[in-house]
């Protein structure tokens, strides 16, 4: 199409389209492929050079330069190009079967692939007529037992053998695999690359290729691997999830993202409103998903919807993974993916009240979330009584958690003051001490920390709130004060090890006999001292008063020794506002008991502050490790929301109010009765006339189930425990408790069916949308 001309090395040239050419360059639609052929005069047609390139004003075009040698059979394929680095490649025709086969032995240096880099272009038929095209660069490099060829010449010299030079001057060769995955589509292509002996040395690179290009749908994660044939390291490989429509800059030239429709999310005090903007009579799909950083994604609500639509989430549903997508239900349509939680505070805030630290055993644990979230863990000692958790730093040390993975706990065994932190950026988020419901409360133990020297000496300090207090020790310390007492308990066996390992060791050891030698005479000071006084009291007031006050003191006394202060959960659903009041005059009338009762519908503003699952968690770990009881109080909603769980079996019901914490409790409740756990630490109640105790599921029904006010008796002496004496007494106080509910259970039967604030919306099981 040019004409030919004599050109002379180092020097510029211009060439003027000339024939058919000048129109076809003209099009501003089509892309073109411009050529240049160079060759010496009295050189054959086989050993000609060519250059290549794309000229053309379509958006996105690619501009793609190679050189190369022109077989004799072929010629150049547009797809390979190199550099002008001095090499050369040639790709094949098709596509070859993806076999990396195993790893051989470099028989000398080789050509291998050392980094893959990869850049988005756009391949257009017309400017608004695009797809998107993934171009790949190999970095090559040169590896193998260089040094074998430097020993060479250096035992030669310069009498080298002609055969030797020729290997020092041979150009190296390989068969580069470039695999190509994405969503039903694997491809593998393979290019011959040749490099010069003169840039054939070892280093980081000697040269790259560029393959233009594999084509990809929007949205889709593609994978790209590449080695030689035969292959002689490791794969190189690389993930990349391209952008979609909304990602774009330029969806105005691809077709498929015309029809899309248009999001937008806003707030409005506690509800996000997602508004689609779509013409009327339009189809499309809405789903709404969690993204996983590790796994696929976990759907959670899907729609085919027609029209404008506006739908309502609660801000307690927002995470920073829920993601939104929406597509035209037209085939093979583009599906866009936002998600625009991940920065919002209240999203994050659901994370951390949704993560819960599990213990697997033997010695394994797992951070349960619903998303991805940056965290660190430390194992930490609770010491009773309150205080800071402190921590250990040698058995787990911080690292990066992954959620909803098991990781190893390297312990010899548990131990109940033994807890776990999980921090983000430095914020302690999470605490739990993982062994309390297995080994029960908290115990007054004495941590021992062993650090072990190079040279095998070994030093002992005890972990105290004020730092780890040397032993033996002179410090005015408890540890310090009974540390000739711990080492001999040591070094008798009488301390439980925890950890063990070349750095040292951890040993819990009991304080409870030093704590009872050193208050014994305390306490019987206290008694002289106050026998005493009643002496004096006797003597100054009068008979009569005294007998009174005497008869008082001795009420009080076996009252409180009837119910021993002990504490009491009650757990009930909010079912209408009757129900409630029954509940209110229940709790009222325990508590003068007394018992230390917790109830839900005393604790509103901490319950709202922390959620209703994290406000259970709180109150039934400090119940149980008082040693106290769980009353489930049933009802026709408590039990219809028992069958729900137990059909569903994996999504727990959802609540039934902001401060409804029956149906968050049952996630932790129904294990408990499912591996045994729940006699001695729960007790079920239903009042007469609303429930019979045989609509109770049978699962509940393993731990006694009292009809109220009928049972009361019986019902007193289960919250008593194993300290309940004197049947009488335990008769008066059910029939002041049975006054006390007898005017709100008539309530509740003179107005069956008022609406309380339980009441909502009905919604499909799981949605999540209100």
């Amino acid at each position: 199409v040019w004409g030919p001309g004599r050109v002379e090395r180092g020097s510029g040239f211009s060439l003027r389209p000339i024939g058919a050419l000048g129109w076809l360059l003209s099009l501003p639609e089509l892309p073109r492929l411009v050529c240049l052929v160079l060759t010496g005069e009295e050189e054959p047609a086989e050993g000609r050079s060519w250059a290549c390139s794309w000229v053309g004003r379509g958006v996105g075009s690619p501009r793609e330069r190679w050189a190369g040698k022109a077989a004799r059979a072929g010629g150049v394929n547009p797809n390979c190009a190199p550099p002008p680095q001095g090499l050369s490649c040639h790709l094949w025709d098709g596509d070859v079967l993806c076999l990396p086969g195993s790893v051989v032995s470099a028989p000398g240096p080789v050509l291998v692939p050392a980094r893959l880099q990869t850049e988005l272009v756009l391949r257009c038929r017309q400017e608004t007529d695009c797809d998107l095209c993934v171009r790949v660069a190999v970095h090559l490099a040169v590896r193998g037992p260089w040094e074998e060829r430097e020993e060479e010449e250096e035992q030669f010299g310069a009498a080298a053998s002609p055969e030797l030079e020729d290997s020092r001057n041979a150009a190296l060769q390989a068969r580069v695999v470039l695999s190509f995955q994405a969503y039903r589509t694997t491809r593998c292509v393979l290019l011959e690359v040749q490099v010069p002996a003169a840039l054939a040395r070892p280093g980081p690179s000697a040269g790259s290729v560029v393959f233009d290009c594999f084509e990809a749908a929007l949205g889709a994660e593609v994978r790209l691997w590449s080695y030689t044939q035969p292959r002689y390291q490791k794969e190189l490989n690389v993930t990349q999830l391209l952008p979609d429509c909304k990602g774009l800059e330029v969806q105005d030239s691809i077709q498929s993202c015309w029809a899309l429709p248009w999001l937008s999310v806003s707030a409005e005090g506690d509800l996000v409103h997602l508004v689609l903007d779509v013409p009327e009579e339009q189809r499309f799909g809405l789903a709404l998903y969690r993204s996983q950083a590790h796994g696929a994604p976990r759907p959670w609500w899907h729609r085919n919807l027609t029209g404008p639509q506006t739908i309502t989430l609660n801000h307690t549903d927002l995470l920073p993974c829920l993601c939104i997508q929406v597509w035209p239900l037209e085939p093979d349509s583009v599906r866009t993916s936002t998600c625009p939680f991940r920065e919002d505070p209240r999203a994050l805030r659901n994370l951390w009240r949704a993560a819960r630290p599990r213990l697997l055993p033997p010695h394994s644990w797992r951070l349960d979330a619903p998303c991805s979230l940056p965290a660190e863990a430390t194992l930490c000692w609770q010491a009773p009584g309150g205080g800071p958790c402190r921590p250990l730093a040698p058995p787990l040390p911080r690292d990066n958690v992954t959620v909803n993975k098991a990781h190893e706990f390297p312990l010899l065994r548990g131990h109940p003051n033994l807890c776990i932190q999980v921090s983000s950026w430095e914020k302690l988020q999470l605490q739990e001490c993982l062994w309390a419901d297995t080994l029960g409360p908290l115990r007054d133990d004495m941590l021992l920390v062993e650090t072990r020297g190079p040279r095998h000496n070994r030093t002992l300090c005890a972990l105290e709130h004020s730092g780890c207090t040397p032993l033996p020790s002179r410090a005015s310390t408890r540890a310090a004060r009974v540390g000739e007492h711990l080492l001999q308990d040591l070094e008798s066996g009488q301390c439980l090890q925890l950890w063990d390992d070349d750095r040292g060791a951890f040993w819990a050891c009991p304080m409870d006999k030093y704590v009872h030698r050193r208050w014994a005479l305390v306490w019987l000071g206290c008694l002289l001292v106050a026998a005493a006084l009643l002496l004096l009291l006797l003597l100054l007031l009068r008979k009569d008063p005294v007998k009174g006050w005497l008869r008082l003191l001795k009420q009080d006394y076996r009252f409180g020794a009837a119910a021993g202060g002990r504490a009491a959960l009650l757990l009930y659903s909010a079912d209408d506002a009757g129900f409630e009041r029954l509940v209110g005059a229940l709790a009222s009338a325990l508590c003068a008991l007394p018992l230390r009762v917790a109830v839900e519908l005393w604790s509103r503003r901490e319950l709202s502050a922390q959620g209703p699952l994290a406000w259970f968690h709180a109150q039934r770990r400090r119940t149980l490790q008082e040693g106290g009881v769980v009353v489930l109080l049933f009802s026709p909603g408590a039990v219809a929301l028992c069958r729900e769980w137990l059909q569903d079996g994996v999504t727990a019901p959802a609540a039934r109010g902001p401060h409804d914490a029956f149906a968050a409790s049952l996630s932790c409740v129904l294990p408990d009765f499912q591996q045994g756990r729940a006699p001695g630490r729960y007790v079920g109640a239903c009042f007469e006339g609303l429930l019979p105790p045989d609509a109770v599921p049978a699962l509940f029904r393993t731990v006694p189930v009292f009809s109220l006010p009928s049972q009361l008796p019986d019902f007193l002496g289960a919250l008593q425990g194993p300290c309940a004496r004197g049947s009488g007494r335990l008769a008066e106080r059910a029939q002041q408790v049975s006054r006390t509910l007898q005017p709100a259970l008539d309530s509740c039967f003179q107005n069956p069916g008022a609406p309380g604030r339980g009441a909502r919306w009905a919604l499909e099981p799981g949605t999540g949308l209100e």
